[in-house]
């Protein structure tokens, strides 16, 4: 997880001149974020990466050359806990699917108000953004292609073999559960009838435990192993 008592780097990736001005806009009157650099184009953003050395990187989805989708793949092969948002005017869920199977933790719209960019780019920086429902459902429509075939069956039962040997507790286990539906840590603690800040030790322990990074591969994980229905 992120240093919180640093502010966040972010690298913004936009071939547009006035796109890369927006977004900087945005930022710059928030102290939790600091611009560590910019790039014009895929090819640029791989190239600095090592020198920059960003928490975050902004993702236009959209470039000629090294679109945003190959070089959030390329990117999260060569630097695995960096988080990737993908910046978009389109809300196309296909591209948007597609981003988070490549590696992003997510998606922002360019149309939206500044201060909904704030307040999810923090959520992202701290783990607490939870998947939209839609992308969860897709997921596991993913790991369930198929259909009931003995191969299938196969692999269920692997599934169901590993969920047994998780390292979690049964209330990290139900945490988890919601989590890969794409409920906040607020409707987790609802649902559980827990605190958030309960709800806040369980995410941090799960991740420690799994040794992973954010909810995407922590639904990853879940749907893998059949724990979610």
């Amino acid at each position: 997880m992120m240093d919180r008592t640093k502010p966040v780097r972010v690298l913004i990736v936009d071939d547009h001149p006035h796109g890369r001005e927006g977004i900087r806009d945005i930022l710059s009157g928030d102290s939790f974020f600091q611009i560590a650099g910019e790039a014009a184009c895929g090819e640029e953003a791989i190239a600095v990466m090592a020198e920059l050395q960003p928490d975050l990187v902004l993702m236009d989805i959209n470039m000629p050359g090294l679109d945003g989708l190959e070089t959030t793949y390329r990117l999260k092969l060569l630097y695995p806990s960096l988080k990737i948002i993908m910046v978009t005017v389109s809300d196309d869920i296909t591209h948007l699917f597609e981003a988070i199977k490549r590696g992003a933790q997510g998606y922002l719209l360019k149309n939206l108000d500044p201060s909904a960019w704030l307040q999810y780019l923090r959520a992202v920086a701290v783990d607490e953004a939870p998947m939209s429902k839609e992308l969860a459902f897709r997921l596991l429509q993913e790991f369930s292609h198929g259909g009931a075939s003995a191969g299938d069956d196969s692999k269920r039962g692997a599934a169901s073999q590993q969920a047994m040997t998780t390292p979690l507790t049964e209330r990290e286990e139900e945490v988890l559960r919601r989590v890969a539906t794409g409920a906040s840590n607020r409707e987790i603690a609802q649902s559980l009838q827990l605190s958030e800040h309960t709800v806040k030790n369980h995410m941090r322990h799960i991740l420690q435990k799994l040794h992973l990074d954010n909810r995407v591969q922590l639904t990853r994980y879940a749907l893998e192993r059949g724990m979610v229905e």
